[in-house]
């Protein structure tokens, strides 16, 4: 495998609660220097503001981790896009959510020839998450499957076109909730996701340092804050960027 020095990783709920394991996993496979830049966060859109709870994030498209890709040097680049359903539950159409995945896919082979685009999980226990994560939504089962299976043939379209490795979500990763990853399997489901298999120590400390970095910008009960991002050295090795 190419030596990577960069992980570009984009977004939402599943990449947030293992993000630490996707950093430990990619600082044991390519070492301590390795950057991990992402643009992520729980309920986040790829083309529209989102909010969860009490806080608000500019689309992942909006968001300022392109102008960093852009300005940067150029380096050995792994780039992953998940986390896409979303979109579906806020109600945007499958054009328009493959759309701004098109792009996302357009921009990232600017920088990358390795990029990873996943599938969504499917699962017929959508009215539950729904009342709980998305209580404002009101697709019904019937045209939520609809939008998804549309959503996920033209991924696979996608990924062809752009020469991404399309990987399916397993089922089995899933249990009672069906759209997040159980945290008992994120090892699991993100090393096959990058694609490699390696032993990678917990950190509990350093899970909760990362859930905790503010991103470049964010609205909190309204009110925007911006951090600039010179990159987090993490004591375990390895610099993240939190867009």
């Amino acid at each position: 495998m190419t030596s990577v020095a960069r992980v570009v990783a984009l977004g939402a709920s599943n990449l947030t609660r293992g993000f630490q394991t996707v950093v430990a996993t990619a600082r044991t496979a390519w070492g301590p220097d390795v950057r991990v830049v992402a643009a992520l966060g729980h309920g986040r859109s790829y083309g529209a503001d989102s909010s969860f709870l009490f806080r608000r994030l500019p689309a992942i498209l909006q968001s300022e981790i392109w102008r960093h890709l852009e300005s940067t040097p150029a380096v050995p680049t792994k780039a992953l896009v998940t986390d896409i359903g979303n979109d579906i539950v806020y109600g945007f159409p499958p054009e328009q959510i493959l759309a701004w995945i098109d792009e996302a896919l357009t921009r990232l082979a600017r920088v990358s020839d390795d990029v990873v685009l996943t599938d969504l999980p499917m699962d017929n226990k959508f009215h539950l998450v729904r009342s709980v994560f998305f209580p404002s939504c009101r697709l019904s089962f019937p045209a939520l499957l609809v939008t998804a299976e549309q959503v996920n043939a033209g991924l696979a379209e996608l990924a062809r076109a752009h020469g991404a490795r399309f990987l399916h979500l397993r089922p089995s990763w899933y249990g009672v909730d069906p759209i997040h990853i159980r945290p008992s399997l994120w090892r699991t489901a993100w090393q096959e996701v990058l694609g490699i298999s390696c032993p990678v120590p917990p950190s509990r400390i350093e899970a909760l340092r990362l859930y905790a970095m503010r991103p470049e910008r964010q609205w909190l009960f309204g009110v925007e804050q911006r951090r600039t991002q010179a990159g987090a050295q993490l004591r375990g090795g390895g610099r993240v960027w939190l867009y």
